[in-house]
């Protein structure tokens, strides 16, 4: 079997995102249960080299301003399935250039006209990036590709709702879990112990986590992650490296090294205070190590049914709640216990294996 992702990013390759943590881990799972896999995404722009392989994954990269010049790329890569990580302009050049194939996509984030004005709200780099970025997932092209998908799929199950009605679909999404590596064991610190994963972007608010540690001066606040806009991470850690129990970790290759994987181990809570989101990776892992979840944010449920669901961005009232009596604890167990069943390296390729399978005609 041969499958070729397409997203805007590969992990460990230029930008370091959700969509490009995803494919990656797919992509890797696959390779492993001997899927020959390639990855085409837009070339970095600190990388001279237009392919590489990474995990057993071919990664072929595009010019970032010839979308269009992709064509010959899946051509000659000639998969039985095309997947798209996330709907683009790139998953509708896919499609036109090898319609004979299977072509499927995951929608890992679908943005409402609310979303991208939040987006908007909060730029990474400009509002003007935020526009070109909107042209190039909401395109009508993309749109199109969309609706002629021989199957759509969603990382969580409240975003299948969502989807059909962005879209116009005439069925339901299907349930594709992100695979997430899942500790038999893990050993908590003594001492309250919470963290950050993520950008430290705009859109994710990390000055609400890092203002937490002001008032929790007997709490370990761990920030790992890193900003696109070196010039406001600059502006967080001058404004915030003083705090004795605020850890600024940076930037973890997870892929790399079990340095992300130690951090949540020993945290009791994972917090979350974006702004916008679909389901985070960050919440599978962190529930993957028995962390309880504080976010404002509820998709699936995650932060109300294993955590805390932050009101009026009062997040030290949710924090004293999982505090207290341990609350935190049964609360990351129950967390533990979905996703094993869920999203587990195992369970998740299974089922992306068998998907493809019946796709194919093959069971």
């Amino acid at each position: 079997m041969r499958v070729c992702l397409i997203c805007t990013e590969f992990f460990g390759w230029g930008s370091n995102g959700g969509f490009g943590y995803a494919t990656r881990v797919i992509g890797r799972e696959l390779a492993r249960r001997g899927v020959e896999v390639f990855a085409v995404v837009p070339q970095p722009s600190t990388d001279d080299r237009s392919e590489i392989e990474l995990d057993g994954v071919s990664i072929i990269g595009i010019p970032r301003t010839k979308p269009f010049s992709a064509a010959a790329i899946y051509k000659s890569i000639d998969a039985d399935i095309y997947h798209s990580q996330q709907p683009s302009l790139a998953s509708w050049v896919a499609k036109r250039s090898k319609p004979g194939k299977l072509h499927v996509s995951t929608l890992r984030d679908p943005r409402s006209s609310r979303d991208w004005l939040q987006e908007f709200r909060y730029p990474t780099h400009s509002k003007i990036q935020v526009l070109k970025t909107w042209v190039y997932y909401e395109n009508i092209l993309a749109r199109a590709a969309i609706r002629s998908m021989d199957a759509l799929y969603v990382p969580a199950f409240y975003l299948a709702r969502k989807s059909q009605g962005l879209y116009s679909l005439k069925s339901l999404p299907q349930f594709m879990p992100t695979p997430v590596e899942v500790p038999e064991k893990v050993s908590k610190a003594e001492k309250p112990t919470v963290c950050f994963v993520g950008r430290w972007d705009r859109v994710k608010r990390p000055e609400i986590f890092f203002d937490l540690a002001n008032q929790f001066p007997n709490v370990q606040f761990i920030a790992i992650g890193r900003a696109h806009n070196p010039f406001y991470e600059a502006e967080l850690r001058a404004r915030y490296s003083g705090q004795s129990n605020l850890n600024l970790v940076g930037y973890i290759d997870q892929f790399s090294s079990n340095e992300l994987t130690a951090y949540l181990e020993k945290s009791w809570v994972l917090v979350n205070t974006s702004a916008k989101e679909a389901l985070p990776n960050t919440f599978v892992e962190a529930c993957a190590n028995r962390c309880a979840i504080l976010s404002a944010l509820d998709p699936d449920n995650f932060a109300s049914r294993f955590g805390y669901k932050v009101s009026d961005d009062n997040y030290a009232a949710g924090l004293e709640h999982l505090f207290s009596q341990d609350r935190w604890r049964s609360l990351g167990e129950l967390g533990y216990q979905y996703v094993l069943q869920n999203n587990s390296l195992e369970v998740a390729t299974d089922k992306y294996i068998n998907e493809y399978e019946r796709l194919l005609g093959r069971l």
